[in-house]
């Protein structure tokens, strides 16, 4: 009896010494990796921004010159929305602001959207997602081409009712066995531009930038339509 409750109090012994040093080993890896996972999504969203922006289309330090803009239900980040700007002899030439479609296949899909001054579409990449590889992954440069064609878009290139893919009746392609995840990107861009358009007027008093003689004329009272539910598939 006492060989036996000796042998089970080593087995507890050794058990608990394993379950310690597997939790610290856990934690010091988690510890680690932390710092090496936020440093890695910080040079891939800085690829990205100069993806869209190229530093030879502008002279400031497009990593630094960050404004805040007011949140707003029309755009998918949450809370204040904080913008890097392009500047070319301190004359702001475009934003790109954060976005997230949440409506991916598989979760939320992270976006970075260029716009110019005038509410044109720079450039779109996509920072994160879990879409379906082979299939929804196709948002990716690496891809394919497909967020190419977000450039020089604007809220009425296309038409407001035909921002969506082919299949709902849109000018955006759909990719193959893959509906949702390209109809979400397509949506999260739109709004962006519906939120650059709302809030044009303060946009270009953060930036220091000048109104145009029209600009008052430009931003409308109500867009409540232009921006239809998606379908789903």
């Amino acid at each position: 009896m006492n060989a036996m409750m000796t042998s089970i109090r080593r087995s507890a012994i050794g058990l608990g010494l394993f379950a310690v040093i597997t939790g610290g080993t856990i934690a010091l890896t988690q510890g680690i990796t932390k710092d090496r996972i936020k440093e890695q999504a910080e040079r891939a969203e800085a690829r990205a921004l100069f993806d869209i922006i190229p530093e030879s289309q502008h002279d400031n330090d497009l990593l630094k010159d960050v404004v805040t803009l007011p949140a707003s239900a029309r755009q998918p980040a949450a809370g204040p929305v904080k913008v890097w700007v392009a500047r070319r002899n301190n004359h702001p030439i475009g934003i790109i602001m954060p976005a997230v479609a949440p409506d991916g296949y598989s979760g939320e899909i992270r976006l970075l959207v260029g716009i110019d001054m005038e509410g044109e579409v720079l450039g779109v990449r996509v920072t994160s997602h879990r879409e379906t590889p082979g299939l929804g992954d196709r948002i990716e440069t690496r891809k394919s081409d497909w967020v190419y064609d977000f450039n020089g878009r604007s809220l009425n290139n296309p038409r407001p009712n035909l921002w969506n893919v082919k299949k709902n009746g849109g000018v955006f392609d759909q990719f193959t066995g893959a509906t949702i995840t390209p109809r979400a990107v397509v949506k999260a861009v739109q709004k962006s531009l519906i939120y650059f358009r709302q809030h044009r007027q303060e946009i270009r008093e953060r930036l220091n930038e000048p109104p145009t003689p029209n600009s008052k004329n430009q931003r409308p009272e109500a867009i409540a339509g232009e921006l239809k539910p998606a379908e789903h598939s």
